[in-house]
């Protein structure tokens, strides 16, 4: 008779199975739906990380499920070596919904972060004539871009380096939310890019200052270098907008999508740049087996329908309005700070008592919410942006008794 799972069978297995790469939570989840998902016992928790903004539209959706399924049972994969009778649909829809000439489609929002880079020093040597193997590009500390060699090469934090060198040459690093240090980096004439997250969310849901961006972008038209804006996490509605560079109106002249572009249903993401830039790489010089596939082409498009459909961006904005301030009504002496943007929200924790972060994320877990920590002291809450706002009130009361347990 085949047993059960039970959450600590699946640990174990996981634990004597699995590389030791990842320190979730002990929870272990069985069913999504909305905003909601349950574990293996049966028990229901809001869901505050959405798998890191991938699931903006709620696990499960039903139109964004009804995609894959149906296209699964039609074709799946042909590979870029023939066309197929999707792509070419979806390049127009997305194209069009984000306002680019190209797109150029692939699985990830690391491998979108490294055709970026990619497309950047192929423009830098074909069209501003930097001498070939000499392009940088500019970037900045505490930055998560991904976790390949070439993007931890730009990276500040000790754990995704340590050990993992030699390093990709070409990359400045400048302090986030610095136009003075970006101002001076730009100087240099070896400069092809510029890139930024609009908001740092592994580094803890950094803000910039108002007009950083609009700032940043003109300094680089000036200096004609290209600003590269990484959405991954930012984008699709996640920030109240629908990219988060349009609550300053710029278009980057590189865009990086992910996550949130297939619902969490399938891994999807896309660079997209106007023809001066994305023309620039021939064919053989960049690609995916997966990439463009007739199911991710289908999947992207019913997600983008839903946020459009479902008016997330607008959603996400007002219920983060509610959410941050219901927060920092919270009268708890462990919560120092908070900060965000829409559904993109962290709250800077104070240890108390020897209780961290960790702890207040281990009792919102048995009070039935679930986030995750973030550099030990700060927690970041995301929920799916489909949220109303009875359920980001009962969250709040949720995180209210789950802190009050450590006075």
């Amino acid at each position: 008779m085949i047993k059960k799972m039970t959450s600590k069978m699946a640990i174990e297995l996981e634990d004597r199975y699995g590389a030791h790469n990842y320190h979730p939570l002990p929870v272990v989840l069985a069913k999504g739906q909305g905003v909601f998902m349950w574990d293996v016992e049966g028990k229901r928790y809001y869901d505050f990380l959405s798998a890191y903004s991938a699931v903006n539209q709620g696990h499960c959706h039903p139109k964004i499920v009804n995609a894959l399924v149906q296209q699964a049972g039609i074709l799946e994969l042909t590979s870029r070596a023939f066309y197929n009778d999707v792509l070419g649909t979806y390049e127009k829809f997305v194209t069009e919904y984000f306002g680019f000439d190209k797109v150029l489609p692939m699985n990830t929002g690391a491998e979108g972060d490294e055709t970026a880079l990619k497309l950047c020093r192929k423009w830098a040597y074909k069209v501003k004539g930097i001498p070939e193997n000499r392009a940088k590009i500019i970037c900045c500390e505490n930055n998560f871009h991904g976790r390949t060699i070439s993007v931890i090469s730009m990276s500040t934090d000790p754990v995704a380096r340590n050990e993992f060198g030699p390093f990709t040459p070409g990359f400045v690093i400048i302090p986030y939310n610095d136009l003075k240090a970006l101002e001076k980096a730009l100087n240099d004439p070896e400069i092809a890019g510029f890139l930024v997250e609009p908001i740092q969310g592994e580094a803890g849901v950094m803000v910039p200052d108002e007009g950083y961006l609009k700032k940043a972008f003109d300094l680089c038209k000036s200096k004609n270098v290209l600003f590269i804006a990484d959405e991954v996490q930012t984008g699709i509605g996640r920030t109240g907008k629908l990219l988060a560079c349009n609550w300053e109106n710029i278009k980057p002249d590189i865009l990086i999508l992910g996550k949130a572009l297939s619902g969490g249903v399938y891994p999807v993401s896309a660079v997209l740049a106007d023809d001066p830039v994305m023309l620039t790489i021939k064919p053989g010089e960049h690609g995916s087996t997966f990439g463009g596939n007739p199911i991710a082409g289908k999947v992207a498009i019913a997600a983008l329908e839903v946020i459009k459909e479902e008016k997330l961006a607008e959603n996400a904005y007002n219920m983060g309005l509610i959410f941050r301030e219901e927060l920092k009504n919270i009268n708890s002496p462990m919560i120092e700070l908070v900060r965000g943007k829409g559904l993109l929200n962290a709250a800077v924790i104070k240890p108390m008592n020897g209780k961290t972060a960790w702890d207040v994320c281990l009792k919102m877990r048995d009070n039935g919410l679930l986030a995750k920590p973030t550099h030990d002291h700060i927690i970041r809450f995301a929920p799916p942006l489909i949220i109303n706002e009875a359920q980001i009130r009962e969250s709040v009361e949720i995180i209210k008794v789950s802190l009050k347990a450590f006075e």
